[in-house]
């Protein structure tokens, strides 16, 4: 298994997004990360790199591990 790339927890990072009324282009803009990415991560169709996780973190207030799956 590739270790650059992480499994992310979508439900969560939806939960933190609509938590702070934000729409994925507003999470895209804050954090850097393409709103299709964003998109894909929440709806678990990807994974993501800890640089992509970290972004997205810090644009919802969170540590990263927030936003990982807890089986990793």
């Amino acid at each position: 298994m590739n270790k650059r790339f992480t499994e992310v927890d979508g439900s969560r990072l939806r939960q933190l997004r609509q938590e702070r009324a934000l729409s994925l282009r507003e999470l895209g803009e804050r954090s850097g990360v393409a709103f299709d990415t964003i998109n894909k991560l929440e709806n678990e169709h990807r994974k993501a790199q800890p640089r992509t996780i970290r972004r997205l973190a810090e644009a919802l207030g969170v540590e990263p591990k927030e936003l990982m799956n807890s089986e990793e």
